[in-house]
């Protein structure tokens, strides 16, 4: 299973980035294997709208099964969860703490958009 964070940088140690859009890049970890790989966020700086969009087809492309960010807009709520991802939304934290909070079944799943468009 790969684990998708939204991250404030390239670290575990890092902040989950509160928006998912607009984050700097996403943190996955791959439960499979342990590893923990980086794919930076493109749309932070180039999309001038529809970046949750392009950002939920980053994380899809990156065969991530869950996402743990701050928050969720309605668009890409809607493309992350007809792929077949499940959402988690994580307070301030690191990445390395999100991830603890979801292997303990700390965090629960969303059920919607946590922000509207355009947050």
């Amino acid at each position: 299973m790969k684990v998708a964070v939204s991250s404030e940088g390239k670290n575990p140690a890092d902040q989950v980035d509160m928006r998912f859009g607009r984050c700097r890049g996403f943190i996955i970890f791959d439960s499979d294997s342990g590893s923990i790989s980086y794919i930076e966020n493109h749309q932070e700086k180039e999309a001038v709208q529809g970046a949750g969009l392009q950002a939920a087809k980053t994380v899809i492309n990156a065969g991530a099964d869950i996402l743990i960010s701050g928050n969720v807009g309605p668009k890409a709520f809607t493309a992350l969860t007809s792929a077949g991802m499940k959402i988690y939304l994580s307070g301030k934290s690191t990445v390395s703490e999100a991830l603890n909070e979801f292997r303990e079944g700390r965090l629960e799943p969303a059920t919607g958009a946590s922000v509207e468009s355009h947050w």
